[in-house]
C-alpha cells in the first residue's frame, strides 16, 4: 500500500480535521513535480508535526482523491500569485489502530526515502 505523508503545522491540520480545509497545497516546483505527477497513492497521511509512533491524536489517514494545479496567492508562499498542486482532502477519514498507524508511518517513510 503507498501512502503520502504531508507534516503540517498544528494550525491547518485541526482546520482539515473539523472539515473547514478540503485542499492541501504543495509549491509546484521539481520537488513535488517527482512525488505527485504521475503517481497515484492508496492513502494519504497527515500529521500533526512530526509525532512519535502511536500518537493517534496527531494522525490523520484520509482517502487520496488527487490533486489539481492552481494559482493561489496565501500568506505562507508569499504576497505573490504562486503555482501549486492542490492536494485533495475530501472523503472519510479512515480508522486505524495503533498497529496499522504505525505501519502507516513506515510506510510512507520508505516511500519518501525512494
Amino acid at each position: 500500500m503507498t501512502d503520502l505523508r504531508l507534516a503540517l503545522k498544528s494550525e491547518y491540520f485541526e482546520a482539515i480535521r473539523h472539515g473547514t480545509k478540503t485542499e492541501e497545497y504543495r509549491l509546484d516546483n521539481p520537488y513535488w513535480q517527482k512525488r505527485l505527477v504521475g503517481r497515484t497513492f492508496d492513502r494519504l497521511v497527515l500529521t500533526s508535526g512530526y509525532p512519535a509512533n502511536g500518537d493517534c491524536d496527531r494522525i490523520m489517514v484520509l482517502p487520496w482523491r488527487g490533486w489539481v494545479r492552481q494559482t493561489i496567492t496565501h500568506p505562507h508562499f508569499g504576497e505573490e500569485p504562486v503555482a501549486v498542486f492542490a492536494i485533495l482532502l475530501t472523503g472519510d477519514q479512515v480508522q486505524l489502530g495503533k498497529v496499522d498507524v504505525a505501519a502507516a508511518l513506515l510506510n510512507a517513510s520508505f516511500a519518501a526515502s525512494l
